[in-house]
């Protein structure tokens, strides 16, 4: 089984580019909100919680998290418990708007990614690896825990197998 390193480093050889680590950081939270939205429903309260078909999938996914590193699985666990949350709470809307808030978070987060993407010049990680959904999260986890100066041994340790994120002048792109 791979480890915390061996994920995280496969999933960043495809994310080099900081336009495409930036892109990240907005469309991937609005693609896992967008799925718990969406798995919210069929749904109910049982036990003073709403249970959905998402809660089996955040079950899982914390479990699959907490297997490759107790810190970040604990993080990823409250992340998604919010997105859970907020998923109970737009599963009580109208149908309209749970699913008018699902699949348009959906949507702009996937147009999101694949604008990050063409700036990398590479396909996203999850088309060679069916496990890049599950890493992407925990990607930007990760990274936003390098930007605060936290986990630096994890860091050199991807960045010796796949190199430094390519700093680009984001003015230049626009």
């Amino acid at each position: 089984m791979k480890n915390l390193t061996d994920h995280l480093s496969q999933y960043a050889s495809y994310h080099r580019d900081t336009r495409n680590v930036v892109s990240h950081f907005l469309g991937i939270p609005m693609i896992v909100f967008a799925v718990a939205v969406l798995l919210s429903l069929p749904g109910g309260f049982v036990g003073g919680f709403w249970l959905s078909p998402a809660t089996f999938v955040v079950l899982a996914s914390t479990v699959f998290y907490l297997r490759l590193d107790v810190a970040f699985g604990v993080l990823m666990a409250v992340l998604l418990g919010l997105c859970l949350w907020g998923g109970a709470l737009l599963a009580q809307q109208p149908i309209l708007v749970w699913l008018s808030a699902g699949l348009g978070l959906f949507i702009v987060g996937w147009a999101i990614q694949f604008v990050g993407h063409y700036y990398e010049g590479r396909k996203p990680a999850f088309i060679d690896d069916i496990s890049g959904l599950i890493i992407g999260p925990l990607f930007v986890v990760a990274e936003l825990a390098f930007l605060l100066g936290m986990r630096k041994d994890l860091q050199h340790a991807i960045e010796q197998r796949v190199g430094a994120t390519r700093k680009r002048d984001m003015k230049a792109t626009i």
